[in-house]
């Protein structure tokens, strides 16, 4: 009997455009117990890149779990509709990352990727805006601390 499907939520952030940008992403089993979670900063990136790395490492983290079955939510209605083939990949630079995740998809028995609004991707968001605000608390640390006195 093939597993359920997991849920994949997805976010990527970036302060500026490009700024600095982070990513992340939970993995949900079927009955709606997070498994995975990830977040990490990707250095100075397009928001639009930032969304897909997220997907893309999300997937791949998936399969290594084991997992056959996902439905993938993020709050990208540019991404979401680009991987439907509504609408084109553009941007050079997307289009790698676009080939990624198509490829990905194809690693599943099923997998759908679907646009939702930020208010019911909460938890991505909110780890994605978490590791952006770690990041730049650090730098400004890092900018501001005082040479060590010599004595």
């Amino acid at each position: 009997m093939p597993d359920p499907s997991h849920v994949i939520r997805t976010d990527g952030a970036s302060k500026g455009n490009p700024g600095h940008a982070s990513i992340a992403y939970l993995i949900e089993d079927a009955d709606g117990h997070v498994v995975s979670s990830h977040g990490r900063y990707i250095g100075k990136q397009t928001n639009n890149v930032a969304e897909y790395t997220a997907l893309v490492e999300a997937l791949h983290a998936a399969r290594e779990l084991g997992v056959d079955r996902v439905e993938a939510f993020s709050d990208s209605e540019l991404m979401v509709k680009q991987i439907s083939g509504e609408y084109r990949v553009k941007n050079e630079t997307l289009r790698p990352l676009y080939e990624s995740v198509m490829a990905a998809l194809r690693g599943f028995m099923s997998a759908s990727v679907t646009h939702v609004p930020r208010e019911q991707n909460r938890a991505a968001d909110k780890l994605a805006g978490d590791v952006i605000r770690a990041r730049m608390k650090a730098l400004k640390e890092a900018e501001g601390a005082p040479a060590e006195a010599s004595g």
